[in-house]
C-alpha cells in the first residue's frame, strides 16, 4: 500500500475527549468502567460499561439537529469537529467533491429507536418521529457529517461486528491511494449503553459478569477473565494523500501502509480455536507494508477478554512472527476503558499512533494472572518506555472477522 498521512484525530471517550487527558488516562491505565446509572441495568448479568462524559461541553451541535439523531451520531460529529480542527483543515475551502467519509459501527443508533418504538406501542404511529427512520440506522453519523459539511465525495459505512471501523479506515486508505479523495474523515462511533442494546449484547455471552468491581472487570489475557464490559464512544481521523501532505506540511502523526483481513469461517459468533486465518491476516498486511516481522515495535491487540479470544490471537501471533512474538511489545489499551465494538478499531488506532508520538506503550490493565496459554509481552499494568517505528493493529469480529492494519512513523 502506497503511504496515506494521519493528520488528525477527535476522540470521544469514557477516558476523555481532551486528546491530552485521553492519553494521559490510557498511559497511566486509569479505569473508565463504572456502574451503569442511566437506566435500570439491574437485571441484566453485565451491567456495567465505559461511559463518555461531557460531550455537551464539546459539542457545537444545534439542539434542532440533535432532536433528530442518536446519540451515536451525535459523538461522531463532535469526533469529527475534533479531527478537523486538529488537522487544521477549514473544509469551507475545500473541493467538498474529493473528500469523503467512511465510518464504521456494529449496531447503529438504539438510544432513539428504543424511545421512538416505545411511544408507537404507547400513542400509535402518531407518537413516533418521522425522523426514526433516518436517526437510527449505521449509515446515520455518514449522513450527518455530510450535511453538516456539505461534503459530496466517495463515502462509505462499514458494519463488521467489532473490526468495523478498523475496516473502514483500512478501506479508506486505499480508496485514497486509488486517487478517489484527496481526503477522508475514517472511523467509527458506537452508543451500545441502552437498554435493547446492552441486552443484545448480554446475550451474546462475551461480557463480563465482575460488576462489583468494574474498574478491575476487564482483564485480557488474565486466567480470571470473563468478558469485556462494552463501552461508548466515538474517533474520527484525517487521513490525506501525499499530494496534499506535500502542499500543507501538516503534522503527519503516523502513515498507514498496510492492511489484510480473512475470515475464520466456522461459527457464527467464535473464531477458529486455530488462529490460522487471523495470523494469515497479520501476514497479508505485512506483505503489502513491505515489513517482515522483526520490523514492527509494538501490536495493539483486540484483547477480547474472552478464553477463546486470547488464546487464539495469541496463537495467530506466533504463527505469523515464528521466533520473534514473544521480542515484540504488545497490549490492549482498550482494557482501561471498555470494548467500544464497532469503534474500536478507531480507538485503537489513535493511541496507537499517540504511543508512537509519545516512544510508550500503553498498558493492559488488570493482568495480574498471566493465562499460561497466554505467554507473550503483553505490557501488563504499567507503560513501558519504547521507541516505536511500526506498529500492527488487530481487531476482529464475531464470526472469525480478522482485519491487521500497519502504521508506520514519519
Amino acid at each position: 500500500m502506497e503511504k496515506v498521512a494521519i493528520t488528525g484525530l477527535g476522540i470521544v471517550s469514557p477516558s476523555g475527549i481532551d486528546k491530552r487527558v485521553f492519553w494521559s488516562n490510557i498511559k497511566h491505565g486509569r479505569s473508565a468502567v463504572e456502574k451503569i446509572t442511566r437506566f435500570d441495568a439491574s437485571k441484566y448479568d453485565s451491567r456495567i460499561a465505559g461511559h463518555v462524559h461531557e460531550l455537551e461541553a464539546y459539542s457545537s451541535v444545534s439542539s434542532r439537529t440533535l432532536k433528530k439523531i442518536d446519540v451515536f451520531s451525535h459523538m461522531a460529529l463532535v469526533a469529527s469537529e475534533l479531527a478537523l480542527q486538529d488537522a487544521r483543515i477549514a473544509i469551507e475551502n475545500e473541493n467538498l467533491d474529493k473528500v469523503g467519509i467512511f465510518a464504521g459501527n456494529a449496531i447503529g443508533g438504539w438510544l432513539y429507536a428504543e424511545t421512538e418504538l416505545r411511544d408507537m406501542y404507547i400513542e400509535g404511529r402518531e407518537g413516533v418521529s418521522p425522523f426514526m427512520a433516518s436517526a437510527w440506522f449505521p449509515a446515520a453519523p455518514q449522513g450527518q457529517i455530510s450535511i453538516r459539511y456539505g461534503i459530496k465525495g466517495m463515502s462509505k459505512t462499514v458494519v463488521s461486528d467489532r473490526a468495523s471501523s478498523l475496516m473502514a479506515i483500512a478501506y479508506a486508505a486505499k480508496t485514497i491511494n486509488r486517487d478517489k479523495n484527496d481526503f477522508i474523515l475514517a472511523g467509527g462511533m458506537e452508543a451500545p449503553v441502552t437498554p435493547y442494546a446492552l441486552l443484545c449484547c448480554n446475550t451474546s455471552g462475551q461480557l463480563t459478569k465482575r460488576n462489583d468491581t468494574p474498574d478491575k472487570a476487564y482483564r485480557p489475557f488474565d486466567k480470571t477473565r470473563d468478558g469485556y464490559p462494552i463501552a461508548e464512544g466515538a474517533g474520527i481521523l484525517i487521513l490525506e494523500n501525499k499530494k496534499r501532505v506535500r502542499e500543507r506540511s501538516p503534522h503527519i502523526y503516523a502513515n498507514i501502509i498496510g492492511y489484510g483481513t480473512t475470515t475464520d469461517g466456522v461459527d457464527r459468533i467464535d473464531p477458529a480455536d486455530d488462529g490460522v486465518e487471523l495470523s494469515n491476516a497479520i501476514k497479508i498486511a505485512l506483505n503489502d507494508a513491505g515489513l517482515a516481522p522483526k520490523d514492527i515495535d509494538y501490536i495493539c491487540l483486540d484483547g477480547a477478554g474472552t478464553v477463546i479470544g486470547d488464546i487464539t490471537e495469541t496463537k495467530a501471533i506466533k504463527l505469523a512472527f515464528n521466533g520473534y512474538a514473544r521480542k515484540v511489545a504488545a497490549s490492549a489499551p482498550k482494557s482501561v476503558f471498555g470494548n467500544m465494538l464497532g469503534a474500536s478499531g478507531a480507538l485503537d488506532v489513535i493511541i496507537t499512533v499517540l504511543a508512537m508520538e509519545h516512544n510508550t506503550v500503553p498498558p493492559t490493565i488488570n493482568l495480574n494472572e498471566p493465562d499460561p496459554l497466554c505467554d507473550l509481552d503483553y505490557c501488563a499494568n504499567k507503560a513501558q518506555y519504547k521507541e516505536i517505528k511500526n506498529a500492527l493493529v488487530i481487531n476482529r469480529g464475531r464470526g472469525g472477522i480478522n482485519c491487521a492494519l500497519v502504521l508506520q512513523k514519519n
